[in-house]
């Protein structure tokens, strides 16, 4: 490894399986830095394209995101470290594809539980090949006032204590990526800062190791000084300690390795990381530090004595004119996200649309206030749910009982009425249930209550469609064809995961395991008190079961409940043939539900805006990215 510096200015990454926070944490370091590119250049989600937004100091800037590694990398040769927030499960799979790049020159893994033989694969390949694993298990690393992967350092006001928008003087290496940002403070304290800072990870075989880092400080002209926290536990800190008999480490190196209270214990001790514990005297603390101490390196007598030690060593340089004043200056503030301000009462922001009618803000959805599990328990009807949205109110039973004769009686006009015909001409021409729906632009003047702009919501439907409502189908499909042909939950999940396909009917972007969707509760409990069989639903469960191993939100939505259980229910009553069954669910019948469930809410939602007598809508400017 040796060789020097790692990062720069100029630096940029690649970032593997999208998460917000951490890049928006680091493109909030480089606005603070004064940098003029942002450090992100793409983002890698398997299966995805597209452009993320994010903020870039008060601008709002689109990322490319991209479907796989190889893709990245070609579309920005200049990015040459991969950030691989992959699980554990993928991550040495992803990590070595991206090795294989030739433009990528460091990899920093963070999932912890990475096979060691598959770290012993990276690290052999990265030696191989001259580029640098930091990880398995790490917070990542930073080049102060330069570059920073993902949540190393913490917080921006943490980042602004620590000093870390600009560079200092002293290289610092840890295996702990909690214990880097409380050295981070330290060394802020007592010294001008630090310049560069790595966590290598707590893994028992770390990609890279102390010492690989304390050689390359030592190539750094900018560092005059080394701080290094080691642990208990293996025995990489001997590698130092050689370095340091062998005079291969010039600078000061200020050192101590955690962990004497273990022999407090009668027995072994497992510490927090996986390579924290001493299987012999020599990985105990005492005897790495006592080894440091006899090859030259200075180290305290405990770790309270640390920041002492750090202190003395830094003004012994500045005193023999190793070290120059650091010239201070005030990092620009970053802008608060509106929503956080609005939170904490700062701004206050006018809303874009009024609704009188529905509420999805609480535990479960209401129409007109009256909520979702009163309407299934009280046993109330289409006609009552129609008087909730279109009238604000619940009718008496004899009206809503006459909304929906008026619905049933409404179904159909014949085939030769022009909405008819114009669905049918369409649907011979092999278009999906939607847009034959849609074309049908006529819709007899039955009676007033129904003829009342409905033009205006057969054009809402059009927003129907695979990502807002028409899951079901999908849903239905995959379920159907996974349970019939007995593939176990990890199977099915795994082998759509390698096409690259999302589960259709998982996952929400609100509700998670500790905060379920009301409607599936409803559904799953109604289905098991009066469907015959519900293999299918309890199948789906199943599944969900396994996705919650990987995320807490990776739910059961309504789109994969109410898909199961038709499956169910067609395959339960015993009226239909397995043909038929097949049939029903490939030419799309599901998503009928949601395409005649949602329009009366889009009528509903029609009159609710002409009896407010809203004025002409216009989006507001500073809500869309104008971009190139």
């Amino acid at each position: 490894m040796a060789a020097g510096q790692l990062f720069s200015r100029t630096t940029q990454a690649l970032f593997y399986n999208y998460k917000q926070l951490p890049i928006q944490r680091m493109l909030d370091f480089d606005f603070l830095c004064g940098r003029e590119t942002p450090s992100v250049a793409g983002i890698i989600n398997p299966g995805s394209e597209g452009f993320q937004k994010l903020f870039f100091g008060q601008e709002e800037i689109a990322i490319p995101v991209h479907a796989d590694i190889e893709a990245a990398c070609a579309a920005h040769p200049t990015a040459d470290v991969f950030i691989n927030f992959a699980s554990f499960r993928s991550a040495a799979a992803s990590s070595m594809i991206a090795l294989k790049q030739p433009t990528i020159r460091v990899i920093a893994i963070i999932a912890e539980g990475v096979p060691e033989s598959d770290t012993k694969q990276l690290i052999a390949y990265a030696r191989a090949n001259n580029k640098v694993v930091i990880g398995p298990a790490t917070v990542g690393g930073i080049q102060a006032g330069s570059f920073k992967i993902g949540d190393t350092a913490g917080t921006i006001d943490n980042i602004i204590q620590c000093k870390l928008y600009r560079p200092g003087s002293v290289g610092f290496v840890s295996k702990s990526g909690g214990m880097s940002n409380e050295l981070y403070n330290t060394i802020a304290r007592v010294t001008d800062g630090i310049y560069e800072g790595i966590a290598i990870g707590g893994d028992v075989f770390p990609g890279s190791t102390l010492s690989d880092h304390v050689l390359r400080f030592n190539n750094i002209p900018q560092v005059k000084m080394i701080v290094v926290l080691g642990e208990l536990g293996g025995r990489d800190e001997y590698s130092l300690v050689e370095a340091l008999k062998q005079g291969k480490v010039t600078k000061p190196v200020v050192a101590w390795v955690s962990g004497t209270c273990a022999r407090l214990f009668k027995s072994e001790v497992q510490f927090g990381h996986a390579g924290a514990k001493s299987g012999s005297d020599t990985e105990s603390a005492q005897a790495k530090n006592q080894a440091l101490k006899d090859a030259g390196a200075v180290v305290p007598t405990s770790y309270e004595a640390f920041e002492a030690a750090i202190k003395e060593t830094f003004d012994k340089l500045v005193g023999e004119g190793k070290i120059a004043p650091i010239k201070e200056f005030t990092p620009p503030p970053i802008p608060e996200d509106l929503n956080i301000a609005i939170k904490s009462g700062k701004v206050r922001s006018p809303t874009h649309i009024i609704s009188t009618i529905s509420d999805d803000r609480g535990e479960e959805p209401c129409y007109a206030g009256v909520p979702m599990s009163t309407i299934i328990e009280n046993g109330y009807g289409v006609g009552d749910v129609i008087s909730l949205l279109w009238f604000k109110r619940s009718l008496p039973r004899y009206c809503t009982q006459f909304i929906e004769i008026c619905i049933m009686l409404c179904a159909d006009h014949g085939p030769c009425v022009s909405g008819a015909h114009n669905s049918i001409v369409t649907a011979r021409a092999g278009k999906d249930l939607v847009s034959c729906l849609v074309s049908g632009k006529y819709w007899p003047p039955v009676f007033l209550l129904l003829n009342i702009c409905l033009s205006t919501a057969e054009v809402c439907l059009l927003t129907i469609g695979p990502r807002f409502g028409g899951a079901i189908d999908d849903a239905a499909r995959y379920f159907k064809d996974a349970y019939d042909r007995n593939l176990t939950p990890y199977e099915f999940v795994e082998s759509m995961k390698k096409k690259g396909i999302r589960v259709p009917g998982i996952g929400h972007r609100i509700k998670n395991r500790d905060n379920k969707d009301k409607r599936v509760e409803l559904l799953q409990k109604f289905a098991r008190t009066h469907f015959p069989s519900v293999k299918y639903m309890e199948y789906a469960v199943e599944v969900e079961n396994y996705t919650l191993t990987k995320a807490n939100n990776l739910v059961l939505n309504v789109d994969g409940a109410i898909g199961s259980l038709f499956l169910d229910l067609l395959a339960g009553s015993g009226m239909f043939t397995k043909q038929e069954v097949d049939e029903i669910v490939g030419i799309g019948y599901l998503n009928g539900l949601f395409v005649l469930a949602r329009s009366i809410g889009l009528i509903g939602h029609t009159f609710d805006q002409k009896r407010l007598k809203q004025p002409l809508y216009r989006h507001p400017w500073e809500d869309v990215l104008y971009t190139k």
